[in-house]
């Protein structure tokens, strides 16, 4: 038996009040929240911050293949999969690939993994984002899933298996987007509803065949997409139960886009009873459909981080702010000198300190150094250093201060000294935080973001953030 071994999502900290748009644009904006990537994070951050949930639920698993999705890449012309590789510390001899463009790539991502051979990693992240006023700022939200697929083991045992799936393709204009363009453009709705809901019905009618099921067999429904009325309305179409359609979590996060339907998947394997079956449908230029059968694996649960303790978020972003991490509000920048590009030679040699946070430890006297060194700077023993890696090693704060003039999307910068759970100080940035509520002795963890882009190089490190 095959299917999901470990599971993990990621969901901001920030969110964005809906009626704060009706505030600044006097339109309607509906009711609720949604989910906002920080300016320090894009889907490669989200990414990683799912993928190591997922790795910490099921520990004894090493990816042996790594599938990332993402309708947002940070690059083109370079695979992102890669910075993801490097961020979990996986072995060189795993190959990572991306699945990018459009919302759709990520079920196409989850069913690479299945398909794959040995123990594959599929990571979907997205950053939703339309131009002001615009539905898609209103209803997008931002987040990522990640989900570990394997062979079912007694040290790791499958939590849900795909019972069947089918697909139904069709090419017609709905979304699209042009390289380079800020935003995604729809055609209108009443045409997005009269293409999907017969794809839909097609395929969902084919998988429960495939299945050997009916439609009132299914305790829970996933249905989604980013065309939300046309999900509305194939739910009803399918025959799916009101009780049993899964809640899409629009009014909390809004619609993550490639993430959504393995969020929401997360979402319900976090509640689901063993031998209950699960219906994903995700409309997105067609439609796919699995159909899922959760296992007694899931006694014990498949992930550390479940979706609904992140729900509702930890800051509330002003409308103005959002707009300037997203690039719609060019803002005055403190006068400071412009931040310098990092250089590729460098951040090459230093792979495992910048991108998978490896410190080291002197096997002669025990101190751990960060960064790593040659020469212990307690017992200056020479190249006695043992590899370390800190990523999930939690921290707390020595010493803090608030800059409000260093260069920063988000101002101020606060900056901290933390001291490592079994020893080793370093000096970085917090982020996700309130710079008022900030105390010396608060517990931190370590968070993979983007510090700066510069000279169109994205240059990623960690932060640390508060434990909630």
């Amino acid at each position: 038996m095959r299917g999901i071994a470990g599971y993990g999502v990621y969901v901001p900290h920030w969110r964005l009040d809906r009626k704060s748009l009706a505030t600044a644009l006097g339109a309607p904006s509906g009711s609720g929240t949604r989910s906002v990537a920080g300016y320090d994070e894009d889907t490669t951050s989200l990414g990683v911050e799912a993928a190591r949930a997922a790795l910490r639920a099921a520990p004894r698993l090493a990816p042996e293949m790594l599938y990332f999705a993402t309708a947002l890449p940070a690059y083109l012309d370079k695979t992102n999969a890669t910075a993801i590789h490097a961020a979990l510390d996986l072995a060189p001899s795993a190959p990572a690939f991306d699945m990018a463009g459009a919302v759709r790539s990520g079920a196409g991502a989850l069913r690479a993994a299945l398909d794959a051979r040995g123990v594959a990693l599929a990571v979907l992240a997205d950053i939703r984002t339309g131009l002001p006023g615009g539905a898609d700022e209103r209803d997008g939200g931002d987040g990522a899933a990640a989900f570990l697929c394997g062979d079912d083991s007694r040290d790791s045992p499958v939590l849900a298996e795909p019972v069947a799936s089918a697909s139904a393709t069709a090419e017609f204009l709905e979304r699209w987007r042009l390289p380079g363009e800020p935003a995604s453009r729809q055609w209108e709705e009443r045409f997005g509803e009269h293409v999907y809901v017969p794809l839909g019905e097609s395929a969902v009618t084919e998988a429960l065949k495939r299945a050997g099921v009916t439609a009132p067999s299914i305790n829970h429904w996933v249905v989604t997409g980013p065309h939300a009325r046309a999900a509305r309305r194939l739910a009803g179409v399918v025959g799916a139960t009101k009780g049993t359609v899964v809640d899409d979590l629009g009014a909390v996060i809004g619609n993550t886009g490639t993430a959504h339907a393995g969020l929401l998947l997360a979402h319900v394997l976090a509640r689901a009873a063993p031998e209950q079956l699960i219906a994903v449908v995700s409309l997105a230029d067609g439609c796919d459909v699995t159909v899922w059968r959760t296992t007694g694996g899931l006694a014990g649960r498949g992930s550390s981080v479940d979706a609904a303790t992140r729900l509702e978020g930890g800051g509330q972003v002003s409308y103005a702010n959002f707009l300037t991490w997203r690039g719609f509000l060019r803002r005055e920048p403190p006068r400071r000198p412009d931040p310098q590009p990092p250089e590729a030679p460098p951040a090459a040699r230093a792979e495992a300190w910048k991108f998978a946070f490896t410190g080291s430890r002197c096997q002669a006297c025990g101190v751990r150094h960060l960064p790593p060194q040659r020469v212990c700077v307690k017992c200056h023993a020479v190249d006695r250093m043992a590899p370390e890696r800190l990523a999930d090693v939690p921290a707390t704060i020595a010493t803090f201060t608030v800059d409000r003039l260093a260069y920063s999307l988000s101002p101020p910068v606060v900056a901290a000294v933390i001291d490592f759970e079994g020893g080793g100080r370093f000096q970085c940035e917090l982020t996700d935080v309130d710079p008022g509520a900030v105390r010396i002795g608060d517990r931190v963890a370590m968070t993979f973001r983007r510090l700066l882009t510069a000279g169109s190089v994205h240059n990623y490190f960690w932060k640390a953030r508060p434990i909630p």
